[in-house]
């Protein structure tokens, strides 16, 4: 089976909101195309490559979808009531195609299905949902493959330019200082590889620690301490469970997303906060429109594309 990987900037995350303030600024739109180039050269290296387009996702991947004759659109579920929207618009032009979707459950270290409790049911508060969750085991990942088949044949799709800001109607100036020079929030480069770099320098850092003091001096643990990865999970560069596999390959000690004590490392650490970021995002879904989606259609693997 040949896979098309897509990924569309929708016209609609650009220009002012209602409040007048950017929907999406400068340096959040460079570190979301410099997140898509690295994609489309993950892709290359393993003999495909990712299409790129400027439209709307309900028209875009209509089109496509009809150019290589699909017979499905693999998509991440989102939670929040925007990204719910555009799955609803979506949903609706492919079925007018005979077109299925099917969604995976991503972006948090427990998959909603393992949750011990129905979405409804969730704890209103942190305290009750890490009680519930208390030894939950974090699904393994699927390791990605080496090689990838290429583009499908059919149709002839080419794979697009990867817009500018420029085109994206921002501003390229505004990520730069007022001496020329690339500002400090433009040191964060976007993508998979500059996060597993992070990630692995983090590890590294925290296993190279002792236990955490009684007093707090070790100044891996002070106020300027952060594996400061949150804009690539944000993204969509970098998982939680992903993260979670990759610590455990470095760990000295026991990592747990359930548990913290004073004698837990840096990396434990990291995986209470992950935590605290699975409860957010569970209890967006439990109170957004996008909740009646939960139980539809699941995926067998992990990755957005046309099939």
């Amino acid at each position: 089976m040949s896979v098309l990987p897509v990924y569309c900037f929708d016209p609609r995350d650009y220009g002012k909101s209602s409040s007048g303030f950017d929907k999406t600024g400068p340096f959040r739109a460079s570190f979301l195309v410099e997140s898509v180039s690295d994609l489309r050269k993950n892709l290359r290296a393993r003999g495909s490559d990712l299409v790129v387009r400027i439209g709307k996702p309900e028209t875009v991947l209509v089109e496509l979808a009809k150019a290589i004759g699909a017979d499905a659109v693999y998509v991440h579920r989102e939670v929040s009531k925007e990204e719910a929207k555009s799955e609803a618009k979506i949903e609706t032009a492919m079925k007018d195609e005979g077109v299925e979707v099917k969604y995976f459950w991503g972006s948090t270290l427990y998959h909603l299905e393992d949750l011990p409790f129905e979405l409804q049911g969730m704890p209103t508060n942190y305290g009750g949902f890490r009680e519930k969750v208390q030894g939950l085991k974090v699904r393994d990942t699927i390791a990605a493959l080496d090689q990838l088949k290429g583009l499908p044949s059919r149709g002839d799709v080419e794979p697009g330019e990867i817009p500018s800001l420029v085109d994206l109607g921002l501003n390229p100036n505004a990520t730069l200082s007022q001496d020329g020079k690339p500002s400090a929030n433009g040191s964060l480069v976007g993508g998979e590889t500059e996060a597993m770099q992070r990630l692995q320098k983090f590890a590294a850092e925290c296993k190279a620690q002792p236990p955490k003091s009684k007093d707090g001096t070790n100044s891996i643990y002070g106020a300027n301490f952060s594996c400061k990865i949150s804009p690539w999970l944000a993204m969509g560069c970098l998982s939680p469970r992903h993260m979670f596999d990759e610590l455990k390959k470095t760990a000295s000690r026991t990592i747990s997303a359930s548990n913290r004590k004073d004698g837990d490392d840096g990396m434990n650490w990291l995986m209470f906060e992950l935590l605290w970021r699975d409860f957010f995002r569970f209890i967006t879904a439990k109170y957004s429109s996008a909740t009646k989606h939960a139980n539809a259609t699941p995926a067998t693997a992990c990755t957005g594309a046309l099939a």
